[in-house]
């Protein structure tokens, strides 16, 4: 099953949507270009709807999500009467596909927050409440934008997050949940010496299972995270306090104020103080 990764912050944004009710020998408008996400939810009979190479079959509690720059057409007529919900919504950053090729180590950056994961089409796990949120969004179409405004954003983030492969039970695996544990530890611990030797005490696995839990939840080992957790933490400490290179070394755990500068310049292009100091009134950045 194809899985559409949309990162998150920013959240998607809600546009627009309704409820659509097709007779027999009907078919769903072709288009190729939408600029912006179709998000369709079959209530009653069967929509053959396809996107590019794909076809899909959508019947009663299924849901298919179409993306802004592909092209979108009915693959043949429905056969009786079909009722559907339709939403449009936008992104600020591109959708990737979850198999895509993840970045190297070098590659590697902490991601600030995390991913919104959706299966492109399946079943809705709960299809009256799903239905019951975009009735809500019906409902709120219709009032003053000033009241509606942040209600159908937030309802909308509920059908989101209804949808989001990562809340469903029988997707959030022991892998999961584990590359979870390691990295609320490594957030909670990042400032302390820690190596794969440690992190196998404290999990009581081998470091290799340790290592491809995290691979393929986060894209990295828990060391590269770790390292890349470090240098978000000095980015903020350098903004944030007046603290020397020494000491913000000494406070994200890379203990020596050189090898910290390394790291740095490696992962941001510049030095801590080049860094520092393109933020402050005046300031000019020396080249790297």
């Amino acid at each position: 099953m194809r899985e559409i990764s949309l990162t998150a912050p920013p959240l998607p944004y809600y546009l627009e949507s309704g409820y659509s009710v097709y007779q027999a020998g009907d078919t769903h408008p072709d288009r190729t270009g939408l600029g912006m996400y179709d998000l369709v939810f079959i209530t009653k009979g069967t929509l053959y709807l396809g996107e590019e190479e794909r076809a899909w079959t959508l019947t009663e509690g299924h849901y298919a999500l179409l993306l802004p720059d592909k092209y979108h057409y009915a693959v043949r007529p429905c056969e009786a009467e079909c009722r559907f919900y339709w939403l449009h919504f936008q992104t600020v950053t591109p959708y990737r596909f979850k198999e895509d090729k993840l970045p190297s180590r070098n590659e590697f950056a902490l991601p600030q927050t995390g991913e919104i994961t959706l299966p492109q089409q399946g079943e809705v796990p709960d299809p009256a409440g799903l239905e019951q949120l975009w009735s809500r969004l019906q409902e709120l179409a219709v009032t003053a934008k000033s009241v509606s405004f942040w209600e159908e954003q937030v309802v909308f983030a509920d059908i989101l997050r209804m949808l989001e492969s990562g809340n469903r039970p029988e997707v959030r695996t022991k892998v999961h949940l584990l590359a979870e544990q390691i990295e609320a530890f490594l957030k909670r611990h990042y400032s302390e010496d820690i190596s794969n030797e440690s992190l196998s005490r404290v999990f009581h696995f081998h470091p290799n299972y340790l290592g491809r839990c995290m691979k393929q939840v986060y894209g990295c080992t828990p060391l590269a995270y770790l390292h890349a957790y470090r240098i978000e933490q000095s980015k903020l400490l350098l903004l944030k306090t007046q603290g020397s290179m020494e000491r913000i070394a000494e406070q994200v755990g890379f203990h020596h104020a050189a090898y910290f500068s390394n790291c740095f310049r490696a992962a941001m292009g510049l030095s801590p103080l080049a860094y520092r100091k393109q933020f402050t009134r005046g300031g000019t950045v020396p080249p790297s």
